[in-house]
């Protein structure tokens, strides 16, 4: 079976993908990624950039001057889905060519797209092959779906349904299972690279990793500024991944290129970032308690769904304080609730269990 899975060219749009098309791979399939921006590594998928024209910045300008109070929203992270439609409609418009003719040459027999992904279906519907929508947000992925569907470019275009959905949520974090979808567990993977051996063992005090978006932008949530100017007060080791700036830091800070968040976490105690949905996800499957600071898009809703689940706190960026790092540090509710949400994650179906699903939508 040939199977394509498209994201849009943003590493935290293809990420979460990875380890399902890896699955499918291993279990005999030909697979092909098909996004932009790739990582390092992509555990050795075959991949293809259909990226070129796609630029969310110009789509977001775009939206901003028709819509200008949407866009003020979506910088408080108050917009809801709308200024998610809008934009991603009009970044998905730049993908179907592309797209289009890579799966000419291809012929897959399977589509599998992302929850902001959608020429993946329209696609899929050109080619009159099965589609599979695999969620890759926070945000319910038959939610997105629907809000770039009726997007105001996108309204009048045929955009099948499709055949499968496939949830990653854990359901204590929603409130409960997403209905009509197939659970499957989120495994982390943050595109490898290398790792210094001291971030691979405990350190001597608590150790807290601090990362921030890959996307640069207006109201990012960088947490790093803050941490560094509270970070002298705490009993704590702060690592800083990929830091805006390494400047006066304090005896207590270090700082590292890139590395795989998922081979570290896991000697960390604390995690604080930019609440994007992996970085939720991949601080949860590790059991660490979380500081997510709201932001634009969906990183406020990220955040403070975090928070609802007791697994760990929602700052502004500019807010947080020493009091905060040390409550994430000492407050062992907070723990807890996390190493739940870990059990939890750690029970749902691993990626492997779900092939034998998109083989039957083929009849493979």
């Amino acid at each position: 079976m040939r199977i394509l899975f498209v994201a849009a060219p943003l590493q935290g749009h293809l990420l979460p993908l990875v380890p399902l098309a890896a699955a499918c791979r291993d279990a005999g399939h030909d697979v092909l990624l098909a996004a932009g921006g790739f990582p390092v590594d992509v555990l050795g998928l075959r991949t293809a950039d259909i990226g070129a024209g796609f630029s969310l910045p110009r789509a977001a300008i775009r939206v901003a001057l028709r819509r200008p109070g949407l866009a003020r929203a979506e910088m408080r992270g108050e917009a809801g889905l709308g200024m998610a439609g809008e934009l991603f409609g009009r970044a998905n418009l730049t993908l179907v060519e592309p797209l289009r003719a890579l799966a000419e040459r291809e012929r897959p027999d399977l589509i599998v797209f992302e929850s902001l992904a959608e020429a993946g279906a329209i696609v899929a519907g050109r080619l009159s092959i099965p589609s599979v929508l695999q969620e890759n947000t926070l945000w319910p992925a038959t939610e997105l779906f629907r809000a770039v569907r009726t997007s105001s470019v996108m309204a009048k275009m045929d955009i099948p349904n499709p055949e499968l959905t496939i949830s990653c949520t854990p359901g204590s974090l929603r409130g409960g299972p997403l209905p009509g979808a197939s659970p499957m567990r989120p495994v982390p993977f943050s595109g490898g690279g290398p790792v210094p051996g001291w971030l691979r063992e405990p350190g001597s005090r608590p150790r807290v990793l601090v990362s921030r978006s890959t996307l640069n932008g207006p109201n990012d949530g960088d947490p790093g500024p803050a941490v560094i100017a509270a970070a002298a007060a705490v009993d704590a080791e702060f690592v800083l991944v990929r830091p805006a700036t390494t400047r006066t830091l304090p005896p207590n800070v270090r700082a590292v290129d890139r590395v795989p968040l998922n081979e570290v976490l896991p000697f960390a105690s604390a995690f604080v970032h930019h609440a994007g949905a992996g970085s939720v996800l991949g601080g949860l499957a590790a059991g660490v308690p979380q500081l997510a600071t709201r932001g634009a898009g969906d990183r406020r809703y990220n955040a403070e769904m975090l928070a609802r689940r007791g697994a760990g706190l929602a700052a502004d960026a500019k807010a947080i304080t020493a009091a905060d790092l040390t409550r994430l540090l000492s407050d062992e509710r907070l723990t807890a609730a996390a190493r739940e949400v870990a059990a939890e994650i750690a029970g749902l179906p691993a990626p492997e269990t779900l092939v034998p699903a998109l083989e039957k939508l083929v009849g493979s």
